[in-house]
């Protein structure tokens, strides 16, 4: 497989990853801000049950993160599927987008999240005459320089972050545990009750499940991790599991503080829950929680697709120039400004939610994609195995899996999102010929 020319001169990615700070980079992703939101909605669908539904979600999860797990141990690099599914299927079309898709995903999670940070703090700090864009600017311009300061940086922000977040979790489950045991936990909506519980609670599983986003992340990294065909694994597993307890013990004490009814209806589930559980908490504490989470989430997402061009041009898929690294901070400057200009113009846009639907849609393409790249390598003679190898029914699982999210994920959504994400995949090949024509690109 042909690979991009290198500078001798050029500096590399600075090492200082270790297994829990990987571990908490993933937490952070995946717990983000999503959590906060999506319980209300998943007790909606299945009652005072979800819990079983984040359960359900786990071992979904779980089949496409232990396939990333082997194929970091295997192919520790930036970038990430886009390599692996080079690797794999040697088409160079196909990682290109599959690179771009997850760089995508990445920027319209960090325009979403610099957007409520906006708002957020703006309703804290009472400056509600300044412009959200302003604000979220700044904010922007405050990311950038942290994630061109240096991966150390980056991971001490995020440790700091993640901690805030899982802390509130931590406080919702601790004030409402007194009220375990207090309710049914197999209640389901009395109008879906001819469905049976199996099936109430799996149909909701598809919502749980993108509670558990983020962990893809963590492989994006690995040039940066100290002996990464070991942390990447470990990290990735016990990230996803630590997930899961937090989820599946929020879900409960959530139902058992509130009916599920109130917990649906709810514009902020778990303030409502703390307000019922604390009721002299101070009203801004969960905003402020918030922040933390939200900041958290767009951080991950920088870092992670600045890492993706950096590998993406290591690969010869992007101009070289893309993936340079600054000498003395050991970071991919271009790709982290290119990023913050591309951002800025995104914050401009009114509503990116449609963008943001379609790009969910991708990454389960993604997953679908690095599922059959590990087969496809497991397979193959010659391919070395990794310390962290699984048994090959777990990635065609995944597939089925992931396939069938993707089906039910786009029958439950209007048109707009399948017809944005068929564009942006059209202009992400249109992107790619061009660069080929341009001579821009050494594949």
């Amino acid at each position: 497989m042909a690979e991009a020319p290198t500078d001798a001169k050029q500096p590399s990615l600075r090492r200082s990853i270790g297994t829990t700070q990987l571990a908490l980079y993933a937490l952070g992703s995946m717990i983000g801000s999503g959590i906060y939101g999506l319980i209300g909605k998943a007790a909606g669908e299945a009652g005072s049950a979800v819990w079983l539904s984040f359960l359900v979600a786990l071992v979904a999860a779980l089949l496409t993160s232990l396939s990333y797990a082997s194929l970091g141990s295997r192919y520790p690099r930036a970038g990430g599927a886009a390599y692996v599914t080079d690797r794999a299927f040697r088409r160079p079309s196909l990682s290109f987008t599959i690179g771009l898709a997850l760089v995508a995903s990445g920027l319209t999670s960090i325009a979403t999240q610099s957007k409520i940070f906006a708002a957020i703090l703006a309703d804290m700090a009472g400056i509600e005459a300044l412009p959200p864009a302003a604000i979220a600017a700044g904010f922007l311009l405050i990311l950038s320089g942290i994630v061109f300061r240096g991966i150390r940086e980056s991971m001490w922000v995020n440790v700091v972050c993640t901690l805030m977040e899982v802390s509130g979790l931590l406080l919702v489950i601790a004030s409402g545990m007194s009220y375990w045991g207090t309710v049914s936990y197999f209640e389901t909506p009395p109008d879906r009750a001819d469905f049976g519980l199996p099936l109430i609670v799996l149909q909701a599983s598809v919502l749980t499940f993108f509670a558990f986003i983020g962990f893809e992340d963590a492989v994006n990294v690995a040039e940066e991790c100290r002996d990464p065909a070991r942390t990447i694994p470990r990290g990735l597993v016990i990230a996803t599991l630590a997930a899961a307890v937090l989820y599946v013990a929020v879900s409960v004490t959530a139902v058992s503080v509130l009916p599920w009814q109130e917990l649906a209806a709810a514009p902020s589930p778990l303030t409502a829950v703390m307000q019922r559980t604390l009721p002299d908490m101070p009203a801004g504490l969960m905003s402020f929680i918030a922040l933390f989470s939200v900041a958290n989430t767009a951080l991950v997402n920088y870092v992670t697709a600045s890492r993706l061009i950096y590998g993406m041009s290591g690969q010869g898929l992007l101009p070289g120039f893309m993936g340079r690294v600054h000498q003395t901070r050991r970071t991919p400057h271009i790709a982290i400004w290119l990023l913050f200009a591309l951002l800025l113009l995104l914050i401009m846009v009114g509503d990116i939610a449609d963008l943001a639907a379609a790009t969910v849609l991708l990454l389960l393409v993604v997953f679908i994609s690095v599922n059959a790249s590990l087969i496809v390598l497991k397979r193959r003679q010659g391919e070395a195995p990794g310390q962290f190898e699984i048994p090959l029914i777990l990635p065609i699982a995944g597939i089925v899996v992931c396939a069938g999210l993707l089906v039910t994920r786009m029958a439950s959504t209007d048109w707009r999102a399948p017809a944005v994400a068929g564009a942006l995949l059209a202009a992400i090949l249109g992107f790619y010929l061009v660069l080929r024509m341009m001579k821009l690109t050494v594949r």
